[in-house]
């Protein structure tokens, strides 16, 4: 069924938060409102900023353009333009980008009556931006401590910030965190192998329904989410990656500047060790 031909019913009037009747316009199937025109305006212009960067830089090579942040002796002013203060405006247009797309998702929320469990789950993804490039280096006293924009550049920040903690993984909240997502990645895995199985079967095979699906698990591993569980599951999976993503770099340099295997001597005082 194409989409233009159901869509008509949810093109409801209201919910926004903002301008009213003004910005509840559509372009095509996609719906606008104010935040739709403010997310456009901050990804044109932080777009724009990255080419102009890039034009001032020593390459145009994809792989190797990179705006960086000012360096650490700027601390947390601002810094001309060529020197990290593109990088300054290019944070701003990013979040501004971010959270207008979460807010235009909560009107589009309000306008089909459903909860808001989209927008908040997209907002735990912006929390874990804002720990990197603006909580950790405002605890940390200089900008210069976020992360370059670019493809190796970032994966060489990735790469050293790891380095300097001595070996990164030892940090519980980084295990926590990638746990919950490699976890996530199982979970929907196994849905979409299940839905896809489901959904195209043997030739001369009917379609299987959603009783087959759990009747499979439940023979499998003994027991079956369901349908609605599944995404809740996947929901909290995905959201908790993330929160735990955001503590492991906030607790970094802040709130614990050694080696993180050092950080386990407690577990090797523990009284029960004792002779």
């Amino acid at each position: 069924m194409a989409m233009l031909s159901f869509e008509r019913k949810y093109r409801v009037r209201g919910g926004t938060l903002i301008g009213g009747d003004l910005f509840d316009f559509w372009v095509g199937p996609f719906f606008v409102g104010f935040f739709g025109v403010t997310a456009a305006f901050f990804s044109i212009l932080g777009t724009a900023l990255i080419v102009w960067g890039a034009a001032i830089g020593p390459t145009w090579n994809l792989w190797r353009i990179s705006i960086a942040p000012p360096d650490l002796s700027y601390g947390l002013a601002l810094a001309p333009l060529a020197h990290g203060g593109l990088w300054q405006l290019i944070t701003i247009c990013a979040l501004g980008a971010f959270c207008s797309w979460a807010l235009r998702q909560a009107e589009i929320a309000r306008k089909l009556g459903m909860g808001m469990h989209v927008p908040v789950a997209f907002g735990f993804a912006i929390l874990a931006y804002f720990t990197l490039v603006v909580a950790r280096p405002l605890l940390m006293g200089a900008w210069g401590y976020g992360f370059p924009y670019g493809i190796m550049s970032h994966l060489d920040w990735v790469s050293n910030t790891g380095y300097q903690y001595l070996h990164f993984h030892y940090n519980p909240a980084h295990m926590i965190a990638v746990s919950f997502f490699f976890t996530n990645c199982l979970a929907l895995g196994l849905h979409a192998s299940l839905v896809l199985s489901a959904a195209n079967p043997r030739k001369g095979e009917a379609v299987k329904s959603a009783e087959q699906e759990n009747a499979y698990f439940r023979d499998t591993i003994g027991y079956s989410i369901g349908t609605l569980g599944i995404h809740r599951l996947g929901l909290f999976l995905a959201v908790s990656a993330s929160f735990w993503s955001a503590v492991c770099i906030i607790i970094s340099g802040p709130f614990w500047s050694r080696g993180w295997p050092e950080w386990w001597s407690w577990w090797l005082n523990l009284p029960i060790w004792a002779h």
